[in-house]
């Protein structure tokens, strides 16, 4: 059998590959150490006051970059606010 190269995957090539071999645990392990090298952003503190308009815009981003036809959806996103 022949060893699988998942550093020469993409991003998306490895995702794919990990989704129809949901068993291989070497291929689960590469594409979690690749989604933890990636820099996170934060997008606002616990204590900021416009925490959830700042949430939501993120949101809203992130599904209009994914092109994603969901992107309607985002309008009626709603979290409770306490």
């Amino acid at each position: 059998m022949s060893r699988i190269n998942y550093d020469a995957m993409s991003d998306a090539e490895l995702k794919q590959y990990f989704l129809k071999h949901r068993g291989d645990r070497t291929a689960f392990e590469a594409y979690l150490d690749r989604l933890n090298r990636r820099p996170r952003r934060i997008i606002a503190s616990l204590s900021d006051p416009d925490f959830d308009d700042k949430v939501q815009a993120a949101i809203r981003q992130k599904l209009e970059a994914s092109g994603n036809s969901s992107a309607q959806q985002s309008n009626t996103l709603r979290f409770p606010t306490d």
